[in-house]
């Protein structure tokens, strides 16, 4: 079996990513197409931030699909959906490879179903966090695994042993039988504390600690779950909770899905929203298919989705230059709570 790796993207996730699995002794080249990054993972190397552990690590780059030699195993596609296809398409055209995997945020995976094909797509959760701290410098948040899976929930080969050699980069990776319950578990988490971060300019843990975001956030997770339910998904454990802790039903709930909610701080509480950090550099946002598709599938179910409505108006206020993040979007999306 071919393992060569292509990760697409360098940034957070993907550089963090590759950086591990060069480590470990893979064969991993990147392709980005910042051509200034390019030259430093070539070059110096980036140094990366794991954990408290700060090491340089070079990895072969490339910033255009011309560039690639050969065919690859595995490509981890790891890009914002806005890049998605201007990245895939020539590398499909090319036939790189006939295994990719798609490890965005929201309901990525179906843009990219879309480019490389069903038979093609392998579907990935990414658990932990990272942020680009400077140019060549990234910085591992957290610590958690990646989850994968067929869309049928067979147990491929292809996606076993995806599954052993991403545990090189994050222990614990798993395969999952029902990756869609994985990816709406996922989603909830991220429209919740991605976008209720994004909103208000602060980390996932601080989101808990605003009494006035805590409780819009367990609004915003009902909201959610509400959705996932009308389409009959089966919901996973995630960072060991079960999604119906932090739904709220009525008043009596509150104390019980407070609970959960900190539970859930105690793994991902330092984790800063990617949108947030795509805001800081003046760059889109993923927010059309993180709590945008909320809104989309809500609105197919016939169903009323206030709050990730309003977090969409506000994060594209924020990218149009009306308005920065702060703490009055809390007050503005608790009217609607």
């Amino acid at each position: 079996m071919n393992e060569r790796i292509l990760v697409v993207g360098g940034g957070a996730i993907g550089g963090v990513t590759a950086g591990r699995l060069v480590r470990a002794g893979h064969d991993v080249t990147v392709l980005d197409a910042n051509g200034f990054h390019v030259d430093i993972m070539n070059g110096p190397g980036l140094v990366l931030d794991l954990l408290g552990t700060r090491c340089r690590v070079q990895i072969p780059a490339v910033d255009r699909p011309e560039r690639l030699d050969g065919q690859f195993g595995y490509v981890l596609v790891t890009l914002k959906s806005l890049h998605l296809d201007a990245a895939l398409t020539p590398l499909v055209t090319r036939n790189v490879s006939d295994t990719y995997v798609s490890l965005g945020n929201g309901l990525v995976q179906d843009v990219v179903e879309e480019i490389v094909g069903p038979e093609r797509l392998v579907v990935g959760i990414v658990g932990w966090g990272a942020t680009n701290v400077a140019p060549g410098h990234l910085r591992q948040t957290t610590a958690a695994p990646f989850t994968l899976g067929e869309r049928d929930g067979a147990r491929s080969t292809r996606v076993t042993r995806l599954a052993e050699i991403l545990q090189d980069a994050a222990p614990g990776t798993r395969v999952s039988p029902s990756i869609l319950g994985q990816v709406w578990s996922k989603l909830l988490v991220n429209s919740t504390f991605s976008g209720l971060g994004t909103v208000g300019g602060v980390l996932y843990g601080d989101v808990a600690r605003d009494r006035t975001a805590r409780d819009v956030a367990l609004r915003l997770w009902t909201e959610g779950y509400g959705v996932a339910a009308g389409l009959g998904v089966s919901l996973d454990e995630i960072f060991g909770t079960r999604p119906a802790e932090l739904v709220l039903r009525e008043p009596a709930d509150v104390p019980a899905a407070t609970a959960a909610l900190n539970a859930v701080m105690a793994q991902v509480g330092a984790t800063k929203a990617s949108m947030l950090q795509d805001l800081e550099r003046g760059a889109p946002t993923e927010v059309d298919v993180i709590n945008g598709g909320i809104v989309a599938t809500a609105r197919r179910l016939g169903l009323a989705t206030p709050l990730n409505s309003e977090i969409v108006a506000i994060v594209h206020e924020y990218e149009q230059g009306q308005g920065s993040p702060g703490p009055g979007a809390f007050e503005r999306l608790a009217a609607l709570a």
